[in-house]
């Protein structure tokens, strides 16, 4: 079979969006399939094209087994709403022309969150009259207004005009959450070609171990308990919390030391905040590498899972949950919804209220003084992200695709929920 891809994200960046399409990517071409991915030149958060690239009108490559083509876009931060949709429109313009110029496929998958995407793979599945598949992760643009970056006006109408047109037109529509896929019902898409296919670990890879001595001593952390944000530090994470808990943690626990991993729209008010508030317990570490942050997670006593209190987001997973259970690293959250009723299903983390930075910093008190409590959230942890294997995960889809392909009905019969088996 051949699989045409399109994502704006790509390794090597390291968002979820791009370490789950590229995962998916090479275990279908280890499967014997012939998978081709239309991207961007990588510049995720920063909107900036990584080092080693430079935008061109089309480069070709190939990466861990997957032919990749990637095309020029308008490159903005990933801030100012504005500027970010221009970047969207301009991937489906590029990503469009690229994708009607390879090799015909059997099957167009387009992969959001930004949806704009999903408008290239609709366009060309309807040029080549080829199946198309909508992968949503994300309610976009419902996400979008949740972090106030747009108000729910006129624009907005439109984009959910074209969104809700999207899914009545996509053959396929795989949801990454259960939560996702009552929603898309409830707007009246047919819930027969809708499938979870849940996000996930690299089961082989993510697994606990001891923190490199290396990067404890880069980073002074010998002696500490190491609190850690690892993520995006985008709008909808309301990190100005980790700030809050930190300095309630200053005095009273000294050993604690807050690192935030990552970076994204926020990050530089974040330090200017963290400067003026003279917190010197927080160390900010920026964009690393997906391959090393499991380094980070090993260096942490526990980890923390943050969204700002909005309803859509409790029907969100943030694929990190993953990674730290398998890690086995305890998780602090404040995140109702479909996170809490896998964490709590399995006994991995501690739930605080949403925007107390004192009941965060109570459960970070809690924990550092309780090692026998980190240790029952960690061997918990690591027991269960054995069901989210990404191998298991993108077999499952490409069983969607093939039976798609095949004429056949795109979903199996349902299985009765577990809310943790079956949660992304």
């Amino acid at each position: 079979m051949r699989i045409l891809l399109l994502t704006d994200n790509y390794p090597p960046e390291s968002n979820a969006p791009a370490i789950r399409s590229s995962t998916h990517a090479q275990r279908w071409v280890a499967e014997g399939h012939d998978v081709t991915v239309v991207t961007c030149f990588p510049n995720f958060p920063e909107g900036k094209v990584f080092g080693g690239y430079r935008q061109t009108v089309y480069k070709r490559e190939v990466l861990d087994t997957v032919d990749v083509v990637r095309v020029p876009t308008l490159i903005y931060p990933n801030r100012g709403t504005v500027l970010r949709i221009l970047d969207f429109l301009s991937f489906m313009v590029t990503g469009t022309i690229a994708a009607l110029c390879v090799r015909r496929p059997d099957v167009v998958v387009a992969t959001s969150p930004q949806f704009f995407t999903a408008v290239a793979g609709w366009l060309v599945s309807a040029l080549r009259r080829r199946p198309f598949v909508f992968e949503v992760r994300d309610l976009w643009p419902d996400s979008v207004v949740a972090v106030g970056a747009m108000k729910d006006g006129v624009v907005i109408k439109a984009i959910r005009r074209l969104e809700q047109f999207l899914y009545r037109r996509a053959d396929l529509i795989v949801a990454v959450t259960h939560a996702f896929r009552d929603a898309l019902v409830a707007r009246g898409i047919n819930g027969d070609k809708i499938v979870v296919v849940s996000n996930g670990i690299d089961a082989r890879r993510f697994t606990p171990g001891p923190p490199p001595a290396e990067l404890v001593q880069k980073l002074g952390l010998a002696g500490k308990i190491v609190v850690s944000y690892i993520g995006t530090a985008g709008m909808a994470h309301g990190l100005s919390l980790v700030l809050g808990a930190a300095q309630a943690c200053r005095t009273r626990l000294p050993e604690v030391q807050f690192l935030i991993v990552g970076a994204g729209a926020e990050l530089d008010r974040l330090k200017t905040e963290a400067a003026e508030r003279g917190l010197a317990n927080v160390t900010f570490v920026g964009r690393v590498p997906h391959a090393e942050t499991i380094h980070y997670w090993r260096l942490s006593a526990m980890t923390l899972v943050l969204l700002k209190d909005v309803p859509l987001f409790r029907k969100v997973i943030p694929s990190k949950i993953f990674e730290a259970m398998a890690t086995g690293t305890p998780i602090i959250t404040n995140v109702r919804g479909e996170v809490w009723n896998v964490l709590e299903s399995v006994g991995a983390a501690e739930l605080v209220a949403p925007d107390s930075a004192d009941a965060l910093a109570a459960a970070i008190e809690a924990l550092a003084r309780d090692p026998a409590r980190r240790r029952a959230l960690s061997v918990a942890g690591a027991e269960a992200a054995k069901r989210f294997d990404r191998a298991v995960l993108a077999r499952q889809m490409l069983d969607a695709l093939q039976r798609l392909v095949a004429g056949g009905p795109a979903t199996p019969r349902p299985a009765a929920r577990d809310p943790a088996a079956s949660a992304p």
